[in-house]
């Protein structure tokens, strides 16, 4: 069964240039992972800082694997420096898509 997660986190606004790439090799390397639909980080325009985090996956054992992967635990390192707040995510069984 897919899962979806969302959530947010936030980087102090005056760490954005340096949280940019760091954000970018993650997603690059999650989007590459198997069983993943969508592997996605937003800046939200009218809060500086804030991450908004969105996630598709086919199912719950491949989300699993992917936090075990060696680019999460340096993710998990590199977030840590750049001083990561306010972490928030949630994860969701989804049924099949459909229109809006």
């Amino acid at each position: 069964m897919p899962v979806v997660v969302v959530g947010q986190f936030r980087f102090p606004a005056d760490r954005m240039d340096e949280a940019r790439p760091a954000m970018r090799r993650v997603m690059e390397a999650t989007r590459a992972e198997a069983g993943c639909i969508e592997y996605n980080y937003g800046e939200d325009v009218l809060d500086p800082g804030l991450i908004r985090v969105s996630e598709v996956w086919e199912c719950r054992a491949q989300l699993d694997a992917h936090m075990q992967t060696p680019h999460m635990a340096l993710w998990q390192q590199e977030r840590a420096a750049l001083g990561l707040t306010g972490r928030s995510i949630a994860v969701f069984e989804a049924g099949e898509p459909g229109p809006l």
